[in-house]
């Protein structure tokens, strides 16, 4: 497969920011978004200086709160749904949820990830009007889930395009955030690479909150702080700098709209 037709899929998984809850921080809702648009404005910042253009699965209820700064970034990036909530999911969410950011961005809402890669129905997914699903992380997580049976690329069913988060051929190494702040960095970028050649398309995904000083959550564990904040911003910076010469940086939706124009050619 050539350059010009591997593709590189930036994803944002925008939130509150609830992973303090899991380690037994006390945060308000306001606090939880105060850290994620703290972060995800640092991160836009970074993406705006390289031109690229990313897809932002975000949650019904960040949007609900954060209009301002979505209706700015809709302008460049796509906005997909992560839920209403991230805490608690519904099948009746994906319907809600998609409506609600339909309406306050003025635009189609086409793709859907479930909170921490959860599985969705996928007819509930075609009966909320939704064409992808970027929530198959095709991996084994210990106490999460094991994937390592699904498969990797981008495939159709229950009339819904499958789009996994990317792991490496073969070893199935995870590529995703965590990844990308715990693996020595060399390899993480060759990693990226020898899958994006392998497969012609690379999934990776972060989260705002990660581009903040996360220092006072102490209970937070390490490999989940650690390359917080203007470390993590640099380190993105010089991946997507890395990867650039070798893809075409792409939202989901355009990824799923070419991939589902030559499947039916």
């Amino acid at each position: 497969m050539g350059v010009v037709n591997r593709q590189i899929l930036f994803t944002v998984d925008v939130e509150e920011f609830d992973t303090a809850l899991e380690y037994g921080h006390e945060l308000s809702l306001n606090e939880q978004l105060i850290v994620s648009t703290r972060g995800l404005h640092l991160l836009a910042d970074r993406l705006a200086t390289l031109n690229v253009r990313a897809t932002l699965f975000t949650t019904a209820n960040y949007a609900f709160h954060e209009t301002d700064l979505i209706l700015k970034l809709v302008k460049t990036h796509e906005i997909a749904s992560h839920g209403y909530y991230h805490t608690t999911f519904e099948p009746a969410d994906l319907l809600k949820s998609r409506r609600t950011l339909e309406a306050i961005t003025g635009q189609e809402v086409v793709g859907f990830r479930r909170a921490r890669m959860g599985e969705v129905d996928e007819k509930d997914l075609w009966l909320a009007g939704y064409r992808y699903n970027s929530s198959l992380h095709p991996t084994y997580l210990p106490g999460r889930y094991n994937h390592l049976r699904e498969p990797r690329t981008p495939f159709q069913r229950g009339g819904i395009l499958h789009i996994p988060a990317s792991v490496t051929p073969r070893l199935r190494l995870p590529l995703f955030w965590l990844s990308l702040k715990n693996f020595p960095f060399a390899l993480y970028k060759r990693l990226c690479l020898h899958t994006l050649k392998t497969d012609g398309f690379l999934n990776l995904y972060v989260h705002p909150w990660e581009f903040t000083d996360l220092s006072d959550y102490r209970k937070i564990p390490a490999y989940v702080r650690r390359y917080s904040h203007q470390r993590l911003l640099d380190r993105v910076e010089d991946l997507l700098r890395f990867l650039a010469p070798h893809g075409e940086y792409r939202t989901m939706q355009e990824f799923a709209d070419t991939f589902l124009s030559t499947s039916k050619a």
